[in-house]
């Protein structure tokens, strides 16, 4: 039962949903101004819903859309009728058709209410260029325009007309109205409607849902406007009554077309050469009535396309069509050239030459015909008939054989039509003078400009002969020119020339009766490159250098000669080095190598126009033997041997001076009588009177007693060593006995002197041991801070003065020993104020 329910609920949702949009779209519609407009105007539509549908709720959105785009700015609101009104502007409708629809929100979607198509164009535009043409096959008036810019809306054209008499303005007759096929821009008024020879008024219109426009009339007599067909051209059949036409002239017919026979008509003939871009030449007024014609002042051996039209004459018409295209050529003439001539001659035997003739045509006007072959013939001089023909060839030389006696021959040139004028080849002697100072100059890569200083007297003309110098197996052709000016002093050649070529010049005078003799010149336009470079090979190779050697390439003509090489070494860790070296070496040594060691190698001819790299080289040095590295180690350990004595020497030869108190010498190496202090200029001190009772000298001995001990670690059977620890304490025996003495030394010990206060006990030595041991005390060294001998100042520091020890100044001393003071252990003699009282020298201290 609940399933049931389920499926009725659902199937009725989607019942309510199919049917709602259905009576949504009957709520409202759409209000236009206008279907179509003018592309750009304003427009301003309405969107209205009925009062059935203001159920819907006061807060319901009606929205715009322009196909599929949404359009802001609708203006919604309440009529007073109840019903609900949307309003849009497009202020400038740009579209030439759209699609407008009103929506509602509909849930989560828009329900379009209704659709509206919109579309927009221009008035039609006057037709123009109007014309009409009477075609005599269809006897029908066909008319013709321009439609115009594209008005983006349906356009219907009308063809109107009416008879006229007179000036055409007075209409007499109406003439069906011809409407033409959609797309189509003519139209054709059957011959039922025409009267040939009478006026007519025609026109075009143009209509669309924007307006109507007219062209100009057009005012014609029908018969006026006939456009015949265009005549068939035919080339005229040769005839044996008729001599066949003579070169650069074309005979051709015509017939006309038949519906035409009966009009007068004349007619126009066009051609062009089918070689070059020439345009076409006309040829005016033909008469009709011949039907056949001939054109002459054209190039002989030459085709030519040809084309004809006709039209009404003398009555006014309009130009056929060009008929189609006639393809003819010109009869040939004989050619009309000078052959320029030179020969070569080898004797081959007493009775016989060998003879090799060139020639080259040079055309004398420019329809100067076609040549077909060369003939070359000799007559003998006592012969009468025919000339015997050496050679018939199509090319520019012949080779034959004449008597030794024979001294000319003829040449002509023929083709189809005939042979040129005949040119006699004169052998002439070489007896005239001959050229001086030839040169040559290089312009370019691709021309040689050659020159000569003319001989007196001066020459008819020059023969001018080039090729390439260098010999060949199948022997080298030469090119040659002849200039026909005696007085020129030089010439360019540009035929036949290539860079990096070497080529042999060869000029000869031509004089009336005789030739000068042949000089020749070497010259290249351009230096080629050598083809290869010199192949490099290792001759001897050592631990650390090696010997190269190359076979420098013999000088080829024509290429450019080596400047330089270039030898690149390259070793296994890419560290390239270089070295030039000038063209005519052939070896060098690599040095400064490394021994055992692989390196690659090559060399590079250099030229002016080109570089060529020769074969590449890759050797290996030799590695050091074990005896050498033996003798290299020992060196280099007498070496660093040497540079250690040598120091060891400098530091024990230099006097000891130190910088930061070089006045105060060694206690322990001097006497105190020599021991003066000395002042220099810049530390004056005010040192005290040695007599002044006010500083009497003090001594404080300290005796301690020590206890017996085996000998510490630190210390040897015979008494303890000295420690120099950085802490500045030391191991000290149990304290017995101290003693002060204080007084002048000079009285005996066993006079007692006055006790000074404690403030003014300076301390320098303590003795250790017990008073009653047989065996000699210790003593222990500590530093003062009164100074030694008057001094002001404290004593030496331990980095100046290895046998004294510092202690702070101002620091009372205790009359027991401090384990924090500075001490060592030593024997009483090496105290070195102790010998100072002992030594002599006491003597100079006077009342001390």
């Amino acid at each position: 039962m609940v399933a049931g329910l389920g499926a009725w609920s659902l199937a009725g949702a989607v019942l309510i949903i199919l049917l709602l949009p259905r009576s949504l779209e009957e709520c409202g519609y759409i209000s236009l101004p206008a279907p179509i407009i003018r592309l750009g105007d304003p427009i301003t539509v309405s969107c209205i819903i009925n009062q059935n549908c203001t159920s819907l709720g006061p807060e319901s959105q009606i929205r715009w859309k322009l196909d599929t785009e949404l359009q802001p700015g609708g203006r919604q609101q309440h009529l007073p009728n109840g019903t609900l009104q949307s309003t849009i502007t497009f202020p400038h409708f740009n579209y030439s058709r759209a699609l407008l629809s009103c929506c509602l929100h509909w849930g989560n979607g828009l329900q379009i209410l209704d659709q509206a198509e919109l579309q927009a164009g221009y008035p039609p535009p006057p037709p123009y260029n109007l014309s009409c043409l009477l075609n005599l096959t269809t006897n029908s008036l066909k008319c013709q325009w321009e439609p115009g810019p594209d008005t983006h809306l349906s356009t219907h054209f009308t063809l109107k007309s009416f008879k006229s008499r007179g000036n055409f303005q007075t209409q007499e007759d109406s003439i069906p109205d011809c409407v033409p096929e959609d797309g189509q821009n003519h139209c054709s008024i059957p011959r039922k409607h025409l009267q040939l020879y009478q006026n007519m008024s025609i026109w075009v219109q143009a209509k669309n849902a924007l307006g109507t426009s007219t062209s100009p009339k057009l005012c014609l007599v029908p018969m006026d406007m006939v456009k015949l067909e265009p005549p068939t051209l035919w080339a005229l059949e040769p005839s044996p009554e008729v001599a066949p036409p003579q070169p650069g002239c074309l005979r051709l017919r015509w017939e006309t077309w038949k519906p035409s026979l009966h009009i007068e008509q004349k007619c126009e003939l066009r051609h062009q050469p089918q070689r070059g871009e020439s345009s076409w030449d006309l040829v005016g007024a033909l008469p009709s009535r011949s039907l056949q014609y001939e054109l002459c002042g054209l190039l002989p051996s030459t085709a030519y396309t040809l084309q004809m039209r006709c039209t009404r004459w003398p009555l006014p018409g309009r130009w056929s069509d060009w008929s189609p295209r006639l393809e003819l050529t010109t009869a040939q003439q004989p050619p009309i050239v000078r052959l320029d001539t030179w020969w070569r001659q080898r004797q081959l035997d007493p009775r016989t030459v060998d003879v090799q003739l060139f020639w080259k045509p040079m055309p004398l006007q420019e329809d100067s015909g076609q040549i077909q072959g060369y003939l070359v013939s000799w007559r003998p001089s006592d012969q009468a008939e025919a000339d015997p023909i050496l050679c018939n060839t199509t090319e520019l030389n012949c080779t034959f054989q004449l008597p030794s006696e024979a001294r000319e021959v003829v040449l002509v040139a023929y083709n189809a039509a005939g042979t040129s004028r005949p040119t006699p080849v004169v052998f002439l002697e070489s007896r005239g003078p001959p050229l001086r100072r030839l040169r040559t100059t290089a312009r370019d890569p691709h021309s040689l400009w050659v020159g000569w200083e003319p001989p007196s007297p001066r020459p008819r003309g020059y023969v001018i002969e080039w090729g390439l110098g260098t010999p060949s197996p199948g022997g080298n052709p030469m090119t040659w020119r002849m200039e026909h000016n005696g007085s020129i002093a030089g010439t360019l050649l540009q035929e036949n020339i290539k860079p990096f070529q070497l080529y042999k010049i060869t000029v000869t005078a031509l004089y009336q009766d005789a030739k000068g003799p042949s000089q020749h010149i070497y010259a290249y336009s351009q230096e080629m490159a050598p083809s290869h470079g010199p192949e490099l090979h290792l001759r001897h190779i050592g631990k650390t250098w090696a010997q190269l050697e190359w076979v420098p390439e013999a000088p080829e003509l024509g290429k450019s000669p080596l400047t330089h090489y270039t030898i690149f070494w390259t070793n296994a860790q890419d560290q390239s080095f270089s070295t030039v070296l000038n063209a005519s070496s052939h070896g060098f040594v690599l040095r400064g190598l490394e021994p055992a060691s692989l390196y690659h190698v090559h060399l590079m001819a250099v030229s002016q126009a080109w570089t060529t790299n020769s074969t590449s080289l890759t050797l290996m040095t030799l590695a050091l033997e074990e005896s050498e590295l033996h003798i290299l180690l020992g060196l280099f350990g007498l070496l660093v041997l040497f540079f250690c004595l040598c120091g060891a020497a400098q530091l024990c030869c230099r006097p000891r001076k130190n910088p930061l108190w070089p006045s105060v010498p060694d206690p322990a190496h001097s006497s105190l009588g020599s021991w003066v202090p000395t002042i220099t200029a810049e530390d004056t001190f005010q040192l005290p009177s040695l007599r002044d009772p006010g500083m009497p000298p003090i001594t404080k001995i300290t005796v301690l007693e020590e206890e017996e001990k085996k000998p510490g670690p630190w210390e040897s059977k015979s008494g303890p060593w000295e420690s120099n620890d950085s802490s500045g304490t030391c191991s000290h025996p149990t304290l017995v006995q101290a003693y002060v003495l204080q007084g002048d030394p000079r009285v005996p010990a066993t006079q007692a002197q006055p006790q000074s206060s404690t403030s003014d006990q300076v301390l320098y030595v303590q003795v250790l041991g017990s008073p009653t041991s047989p065996g000699p005390g210790h003593y222990l060294r500590c530093d003062s801070t009164q100074p030694l001998l008057g001094g002001l100042t404290p004593s030496p520091k331990s980095y100046e003065n290895l046998w004294f020890q510092t202690s702070p100044l101002g620091t009372p001393e205790p009359l027991v020993p401090n384990p924090e003071d500075d001490c060592i252990f030593e024997p009483l003699l090496d105290f070195p104020l102790l010998q100072g009282l002992r030594v002599s020298g006491a003597e100079g201290l006077g009342g001390f």
